[in-house]
């Protein structure tokens, strides 16, 4: 066993508590963890142990939620993002059950949304879609129905748009290899980027003559 001898917050967070058992320094806590502790208090090895393991468990949701704050992730982003930061393999499974349980992660979830946010803002090709959504740890069942839901043509065509317009001053050779690069780069096959090329040149041509 051992006494509690003194509590203090931490000068550059005052969030967080200092413990110090037997006079001197043994952990620290959140604040809300230490609430319930008093000076003169006794711990057993067990009940230390189990502050910290729920101190650790709360500190990895932190750092999870600050994640989740960004953008969407994936289960295996969080995973290993907690990975990176050292945490028991027991916390992470806490953590992201945790995440699921209220409905924080899903990887179905993220997966529609990272095909929205694509199509509408950086079109990509279903290829490169796929590419990204497995790096990302989801299962390929479900980038299957994430990718069902778009319309590959129309977000080659909405991303050629975009960039034709930037290409207007070249002539025709020019044109067509420029913007056939461009969306060589987001993966799109062959045979749609040059049906693409070939209608926006035309498009382009009438409108400058």
């Amino acid at each position: 066993m051992g006494k509690i001898t003194a509590l203090s917050l931490q000068k550059h967070n005052r969030k967080r508590v200092n413990v110090y058992i037997d006079s001197h320094f043994a952990f620290s806590l959140a604040y809300t963890a230490a609430a319930h502790l008093r000076v003169g208090q006794e711990l057993s090895p067990d009940e230390t142990n189990a502050l910290k393991s729920q101190d650790a468990i709360e500190k990895a949701k932190d750092s999870a939620y600050r994640l989740i704050s960004l953008r969407p992730q994936s289960i295996a982003e969080i995973q290993r993002s907690l990975r990176k930061k050292r945490y028991d393999i027991h916390i992470i499974e806490q953590v992201i059950n945790h995440l699921i349980e209220l409905d924080f992660l899903n990887d179905e979830t993220f997966a529609q949304y990272w095909v929205e946010q694509r199509d509408t803002f950086n079109p990509r090709s279903h290829m490169a879609l796929r590419q990204e959504l497995q790096q990302k740890g989801v299962s390929r069942d479900i980038i299957d129905q994430a990718i069902t839901a778009s319309d590959e043509t129309a977000s080659a065509r909405a991303a050629a748009e975009k960039k034709a317009r930037q290409l207007t001053r070249y002539p025709e050779k020019e044109f067509k290899k420029k913007l056939g690069q461009f969306l060589q780069r987001r993966g799109y096959h062959y045979t749609l980027i040059k049906e693409i090329i070939d209608e926006l040149w035309q498009e382009t041509a009438n409108m400058t003559n």
